[in-house]
């Protein structure tokens, strides 16, 4: 692959989705994310809300949600089967165009196969609360306990398929804080690097 892809990974509400739909539209290059989803439920035949939440989550970080897996007797669930089609995708993308895909471990997928350039954005929970009520229009209650939930599974469901930590710095190129730095640097910076 010689391609040229951007792989963003995120903490919730720190506005990795918006950055990496403006830099790919600065780059002028395709971004994949909710394009993945659809692509997968068109692949597998599953309804687009079970793709959505098996597909980012790991299905195997309790010992209810592993009771209750669909796995079958050789081992292999939907959840399994959704992983390879995920990569399959992901890595069909790769070859086909420069591109910035969001999510879906794409880091790991494409390491030592792309020209890569990975990212994680992060950023403090007082902005990142802030932004999902303001953005997403999350009750502001208590938008914390939300972020804390959304990171621990996206972080479980990373580390089941990657075996990585997911946002330990050593595992991508540049970590940006979408916070201190603001949305719009975070993509000049990224963009710049490409």
């Amino acid at each position: 692959m010689s391609n040229r892809i951007i792989t963003i990974s995120r903490e919730f509400g720190s506005g990795g989705r918006t950055i990496g739909r403006q830099t790919a539209k600065k780059l002028g290059i395709s971004c994949y994310d909710q394009e993945l989803l659809d692509e997968m439920v068109k692949e597998s035949g599953f309804a687009a809300d079970y793709v959505k939440e098996t597909s980012e989550y790991s299905p195997h970080n309790s010992w209810l949600s592993h009771a209750f897996s669909s796995r079958s007797m050789e081992g292999f669930s939907n959840e399994d089967f959704l992983w390879k089609l995920q990569v399959k995708i992901i890595n069909e993308i790769a070859v086909k165009e420069p591109c910035v895909i969001v999510g879906r471990c794409a880091d790991y997928i494409l390491r030592g196969k792309a020209d890569l350039l990975t990212v994680f954005i992060h950023a403090d929970l007082a902005f990142r609360s802030k932004r999902i009520v303001q953005v997403y229009g999350e009750s502001d209650d208590v938008p914390a306990k939300r972020l804390r939930e959304k990171d621990k599974r996206r972080q479980a469901y990373y580390q089941f398929y990657t075996d990585m930590k997911w946002g330990e710095a050593h595992n991508y190129h540049i970590s940006l804080d979408s916070g201190i730095l603001g949305i719009e640097k975070c993509e000049e910076l990224i963009a710049e690097l490409f």
